[in-house]
């Protein structure tokens, strides 16, 4: 495995070989093989225009040892706050009445649901990922294992909507395009026609959408569901994923965003050519904008937005990623992110996971470990 690493100075840029990445904390399936060298650098500050401050969303915790991070995520002009909802962890065993939060199976998340009311002092949306599913509801395998019956999901979401009444954003699993999330998943050769059993993993996953999106609107017109959360990578290409998700009937499944992590190891940039690998970055957003239309664009709604889930870039070689950026460049790209998603009007919402350093698994925070924030912390705030 080689790691790259894209230097903001003057020297060229150097190649590392690291240890090897677990294989359940990589985002994506192939090295990136990536030379970047810059003469200069230059931060651009307060020119991404005023649409973006609205769209800059965070992943929590919201709540880390019993301090509150909203203060932070209100410095940073956060709008949009970002968790998760595991079902397997949260219903252990089946429900006698799956669609009331109340019902004894359930054990909501304490940090959950004090983000979500901390978020609302804060005046800031809350965006819920409902990921996994108990061994009861997918035949005894581990929580990556897609429900057999889809309307067990879809029950599960109708309880988290009523449990949560402030949040209208839910995102529908999580990067299902690569098998450490969604199971069972058989992966395919880029740019190939997908078999029948590799069709099986985007077919199942859309009639897990489509029964959500019917739960969800039957509990508020206001929820906003999230489909796809597709990323760069996976083993399967988020242009097969899309290409493919169908429900048995032929059609889309039914969703008001489109879900992707645009991870990317180059510049942020909407001329660069199509990457090689059919990896869909963050340069690559309006050819991501053009297949969500054409393959989910409905009458009344012929353009769903793009929500931007997880984002970060970082600045040293961690466990996650298989390159990293020097911190100045880490900030250019943040700055060049944010612009490209204030310009481009399909993008609702971009979204960063780490707000701090978790070593050795992440150095994509804007924040060190020792509480010195870095450059991306400003650009970030002022993007």
């Amino acid at each position: 495995m080689i790691r790259t690493r894209v230097s903001a100075g003057k020297d060229a840029s150097v190649v590392y070989r690291p240890r090897r990445a677990k294989d359940d904390r990589q985002r994506g399936s192939h090295v990136l093989r990536v030379v970047v060298v810059f003469i200069a650098l230059f931060i651009f500050a307060g020119a991404t225009g005023a649409r973006a401050a609205d769209l800059k969303a965070m992943w929590g915790p919201g709540i880390h040892d019993g301090a509150s991070r909203f203060p932070i995520y209100q410095d940073l002009g956060i709008k949009i706050y970002e968790d998760a909802i595991p079902w397997a962890s949260v219903a252990l065993r089946r429900p006698r009445n799956p669609r009331n939060p109340n019902d004894p199976a359930y054990a909501w998340p304490a940090e959950v649901t004090s983000a979500v009311a901390e978020a609302k002092r804060y005046h800031m949306q809350v965006a819920l990922q409902i990921i996994g599913a108990p061994p009861w509801a997918n035949g005894g395998k581990p929580w990556n294992w897609a429900p057999r019956n889809p309307q067990d999901y879809a029950n599960f979401a109708i309880a988290a909507s009523k449990r949560y009444p402030s949040v209208h954003l839910w995102m529908i699993w999580g990067e299902p395009s690569r098998s450490h999330n969604f199971e069972p998943l058989d992966p395919a050769k880029r740019f190939a026609k997908l078999n029948v059993h590799q069709r099986s993993a985007p077919h199942r996953y859309a009639r897990i959408l489509d029964a959500a999106y019917s739960a969800l609107k039957s509990v508020s017109r206001s929820n906003l569901v999230i489909g796809g959360m597709t990323f760069s990578g996976g083993e399967i290409s988020t242009q097969q994923w899309i290409e493919n998700m169908r429900l048995p009937d032929g059609m889309p499944p039914r969703l008001d965003m489109y879900g992707h992590n645009p991870f990317t190891a180059r510049e942020p940039n909407l001329a660069d050519p199509p990457t090689i690998d059919q990896s869909i970055g963050f340069s690559d957003l309006g050819r991501l904008t053009t297949l969500v239309n054409r393959y989910f664009g409905r009458p009344g709604d012929p353009h769903p937005k793009l929500f931007l889930s997880e984002w970060t870039i970082p600045t040293k070689p961690d466990e996650e990623f298989t390159y990293f950026a020097e911190p100045l460049l880490q900030a250019r790209w943040i700055t060049a992110g944010l612009r490209i998603a204030s310009q481009l009007s399909s993008i609702y919402s971009v979204g960063w996971i780490h707000l701090y350093d978790e070593p050795p698994v992440s150095y994509g925070g804007l924040i060190e470990t020792d509480g010195t924030k870095k450059p991306g912390y400003f650009a970030w705030k002022d993007g």
